[in-house]
């Protein structure tokens, strides 16, 4: 079974836990749009444009990039050649809760670093390190790499501050924050018996033990956009997924999105995307 990473089996990924790589400097190289079951770190030199979570990111000159195996992403547009080294962990091999719970992995955070030539060289030095190891047969390479790992988050930290590190100025930018967490933790959906549990946002409200007006007022003042529209947005993002990605009925999809009948899944999903999700499945 293929991850979608050239010469990366998923069963190779699951043994070792991880993968360096020298990217391809091919335009032609496919990349599907899709949640994959690990974490990635690169440093990537080209000029694309990636849509990550929903959002179109762009890419130009050399920069980090970080990907969080929760959001959806793919590559829409590539300009010319690329260059650099990827880095591909699962989240079992790194167990330290300072790496998983990094906001370089957050859904929150622009997931591009852009970096000057300076600090180019030095995590390009990084990058090369961790490659020299994972094709060597030193007998620890996986705690080296796992180092590298580390440094190289900490590194994009003292560069670029996390824009999360904003959130908690004031009551409205914490519970901002937790909602949008807690609308995150409910995915990816692995199982099509287990619903969806929170939909609305009296749900989500409930949840954070706090009443649904003050949490609307909080989302919108903070985002810009009311809480509903994250909801959605997030729904429709797993259920593109669902139909994209995996063998599942539309039935199965609608029951596991929370909605109690087909038909009402049809119709959500038709008014947001302007599609049917049957249509939908087929392009």
């Amino acid at each position: 079974m293929e991850t979608g990473i050239p010469g990366l089996s998923w069963e190779e990924l699951k043994l070792k836990g991880f993968k360096v790589h020298e990217l391809s400097a091919s335009i032609d190289v496919p990349v599907r749009a899709g949640r994959r079951d690990f974490y990635k770190m690169g440093l990537v030199n080209g000029d694309m444009t990636i849509d990550y979570g929903g959002q179109l990111v762009e890419i130009k000159g050399t920069v980090l990039f970080f990907v969080n195996p929760k959001v959806p992403h793919s590559i829409v547009r590539r300009v010319n050649r690329t260059s650099g080294y990827a880095c591909i962990f699962t989240e079992t091999f790194m167990n330290s809760r300072e790496i998983q719970d990094s906001p370089l992995f957050s859904v929150g955070d622009n997931p591009v670093i852009p970096l000057n030539d300076e600090q180019a060289t030095f995590i390009r030095s990084i990058f090369r390190k961790m490659l020299t190891a994972y094709n060597g047969d030193y007998p620890h390479k996986a705690d080296l790499i796992k180092s590298c790992i580390a440094l190289v988050i900490h590194e994009a930290l003292r560069i670029q501050p996390s824009q999360q590190t904003a959130l908690f100025k004031n009551g409205a930018s914490r519970i901002t924050h937790l909602f949008m967490d807690l609308l995150e933790r409910q995915f990816p959906i692995e199982r099509s018996n287990d619903p969806l549990r929170l939909r609305t946002a009296q749900d989500f409200a409930a949840g954070l033990s706090v009443h649904v007006n003050y949490l609307n007022r909080a989302v919108k003042a903070v985002t810009g956009k009311p809480t509903s529209a994250h909801i959605a947005t997030r729904i429709t993002a797993e259920a593109k997924a669902l139909l994209k990605h995996t063998e599942w009925s539309v039935a199965d999809i609608a029951y596991a999105l929370g909605f109690e009948y087909p038909a009402y899944f049809n119709n959500y999903f038709k008014r947001i995307t302007g599609s049917t999700p049957s249509y939908f499945r087929k392009v």
